[in-house]
């Protein structure tokens, strides 16, 4: 097998997106030739260990168009030279039609830039995410011919447009997605079914690996591990922390950023628990880690905001349950596919601030229902959510594609 893999990413290195570092630093232990294009540049003050070991050259594609006039003039000229550009160029004005956004032209100068610029020895083109990436990916293939490939994830699939996710999928390979609810949606969509395959990332334990013992905290210390947006429901979980016993003495430490920052100090301020609260904002694995060791429960409130987005298979509850922490979540997206109520971790509604308090209350005052959930959460996913079954998966796409 010879040539590269070109992997297009909406921005890279991310630390919300450990899942895709890890997926391509073992494709390259494999043995394939992976090239990084991303569209956007990094924001994250941190990285993650594993961006450190990936050998994979990075690209960045101009953000915006006008900041890099010359590049995009000469991407122009040179794709309009290949025999697909006149195909594309109409697919993307009949885009533009039914979504007149500057996003959409920004897609178009972008992918002619890659066909442009991506090495000559590129055999495939795969896009993490059927939004804007597989957008460029797109219109990258109907000008140069390349064929291409997709990983979708959630907000992806929930907040793009039917006619779009018909259009890219009659168009790629193959697609893989890693929940249950995102396989059956796209399934339905494609003209050729068996073009959608369910394949969950997992967990690479050689990163999280089996904790030390530990006691319980005289204080109970809950953790969530998120960014702080709208499907995440952080003011669900803070309304449900505000109507906890007076007499249960908790502490909250939450990791991640976010443009909801400070409407939620702003509203624990108002229901009173802001002292409770550590906000310790974007941290690197190696930190999350060591929190993940330390605290007795974790807590993820996710919900389907307003404009559709929403959680696929949160990679946090797998990190937390590899640490043998109980978990508690809602009952929505690919989270039932990970969690068993009262099994392995206890469901509720989401948006239901009484029933997550109930929850969080039930297992703070029953230490041994707690360790019985985070003991079962440990053995089924390390039992099933290993990554090594989905690399096997992605691995024999991209060798069979040529």
């Amino acid at each position: 097998m010879t040539g590269k893999i070109v992997f297009l990413l909406k921005g890279y290195p991310r630390l919300s997106e450990t899942f895709i570092a890890q997926e391509i630093l073992a494709l390259e232990k494999r043995g394939l030739a992976i090239e990084i294009w991303s569209l956007r540049f990094p924001t994250d003050k941190h990285r993650h260990p594993v961006h450190g070991e990936i050998r994979a050259p990075i690209r960045y594609l101009p953000e915006y168009l006008y900041q890099a006039p010359f590049r995009v003039l000469r991407g122009l000229w040179r794709a309009s030279r290949k025999p697909g550009f006149g195909r594309a160029f109409k697919q993307w004005l009949r885009d533009l039609r039914r979504d007149p956004t500057p996003n959409r032209g920004r897609r178009f100068g972008q992918a002619c830039v890659l066909v442009a610029e991506m090495p000559a020895a590129t055999r495939r083109l795969h896009a993490h995410f059927l939004h804007t990436p597989a957008s460029v990916a797109y219109y990258a293939h109907l000008i140069a011919g390349t064929p291409w490939s997709c990983s979708a994830h959630a907000k992806d699939i929930w907040t793009s447009p039917d006619w779009e996710k018909r259009e890219k999928l009659a168009s790629l390979d193959w697609l893989v997605t890693c929940t249950a609810g995102g396989h059956a949606h796209l399934m339905g969509l494609s003209a050729d079914p068996a073009k959608v395959a369910l394949v969950y990332h997992g967990l690479d334990f050689a990163r999280f690996p089996e904790p030390p013992a530990r006691t319980a905290n005289a204080r109970p210390e809950i953790l969530s591990v998120g960014r702080l947006v709208a499907k995440k429901g952080y003011p669900t979980l803070l309304m449900a922390l505000a109507r906890l016993p007076e007499a249960c003495d908790w502490h909250l430490t939450h990791i991640g950023g976010g443009p909801l920052e400070g409407e939620l100090k702003g509203l624990a301020e108002t229901l009173g628990i802001a002292q409770r609260i550590d906000w310790l904002g974007a941290q690197p694995q190696e930190r999350v880690l060591a929190v993940y060791r330390q605290v007795d429960l974790f807590v993820l409130a996710a919900q389907v905001a307003a404009d559709g987005d929403r959680d696929g298979l949160p990679n946090v509850l797998m990190e937390a349950q590899s640490q043998r922490v109980a978990c508690i979540a809602s009952n929505i997206s690919g989270i039932p596919e990970l969690i068993v109520d009262h099994e392995t971790g206890l469901l509720v509604p989401p948006e239901d601030a009484a029933a997550l308090a109930a929850a969080i209350t039930r297992l703070i005052d029953d230490p041994a229902l707690r360790q019985r959930l985070a003991d079962a959460g440990f053995s089924r996913v390390r039992a099933r959510f290993a990554m090594e079954a989905g690399i096997d998966d992605l691995e024999r796409r991209f060798r069979a594609g040529g």
